[in-house]
This record gives C-alpha cells, sequence and structure tokens, in this order.
C-alpha cells in the first residue's frame, strides 16, 4: 500500500494563544473563502492575531482573520476582516457549544494552512491562563533554553 504523506503548508500560525491559554482539545474545520481571498492566502497573506470564535445559531464564525486583499482581484476582493464561517459536523458543534456554555472556556484558531489543496483552520478549545501560569511558562522555557546553551558548550 502507498504511504498517505501529510501535506500541510502553513500559512499563518497563532503562538500567542499558546501563551494566554490552556488548549485542552483540537478540532480541524474547513472555512468558507471566496476566489480572492484563496488566491491571497497561497502568497501567505493572512494574520490570526487578533481574531475569536464564536457559535451563532448553531453555526461556527471566526471574527478578526485578516486575509490581505489579492493584488489582482481589482472589483472581486472581499473586506479583508470580514467574518467567516468554520465548516464542522453538526455534532462537534453542540459538544463545543456545550463546553463553550461552562465557565472559563473558549475557542481560539490556532493555525491556518493548506491541505491538499483546501485551506483549514485548527482551532483549539481552550481556558484561560492566569499571570502565575504564564509566569511558571516562561521561567520552564528560560531554564530549558539554560539546560541547551549548557549541554552545547560541554558538547564542544
Amino acid at each position: 500500500m502507498a504511504q498517505v504523506k501529510d501535506t500541510r503548508k502553513q500559512i499563518a500560525n497563532n503562538k500567542k494563544a499558546y501563551h494566554d491559554y490552556f488548549i485542552d482539545e483540537t478540532y480541524e474545520t474547513g472555512v468558507v473563502l471566496h476566489g480572492t481571498e484563496v488566491k491571497s492566502m497561497r502568497m501567505g497573506k493572512c494574520s490570526i492575531k487578533e481574531s475569536f470564535i464564536r457559535i451563532e445559531n448553531g453555526e461556527v464564525f471566526v471574527y478578526g482573520m485578516h486575509v490581505s486583499p489579492y493584488e489582482k482581484g481589482n472589483i472581486f476582493n472581499k473586506d479583508p476582516l470580514r467574518v467567516k464561517k468554520l465548516l464542522m459536523h453538526r455534532y462537534e458543534i453542540s459538544k463545543l457549544a456545550g463546553k463553550v456554555a461552562e465557565k472559563g472556556y473558549t475557542l481560539v484558531p490556532l493555525q491556518v494552512y493548506f491541505k491538499e489543496g483546501k485551506v483549514k483552520i485548527e482551532i483549539g478549545l481552550a481556558r484561560g491562563k492566569k499571570l502565575y501560569d504564564k509566569r511558571a511558562d516562561i521561567a520552564r522555557k528560560d531554564q530549558r533554553r539554560e539546560t541547551q546553551r549548557e549541554f552545547k558548550v560541554k558538547n564542544l
């Protein structure tokens, strides 16, 4: 049998989400886009830094996702900050709606990528971090970096 190769070309990443939230679960969703938006994404012109996700009337939408207008798109270009619908199964949406109704849970976009020619968004079910959690993460990263530096110096 032929081995299936994972063809994922990353467009945008949300590093801040991992800093501000504990990510409990991740989901892969499709996104409804227009032609010029897809062309712009192929050029890597997408940002999800300030974006967030809401569930309204049994449908999932991403707000604040910036897709730069396509240079050669003229009248066909859409608003860069247009609200975009995400494509998920009904049971996944109802499961997420129940979790988000709980105190402290939210949905955040983690990354945007191409998978087999289609634009996908990885979203995460997240809990907010407190300030002391963020400080602990920073201290852990600093410690790891320091040990790697010492290991590098010893092996020279």
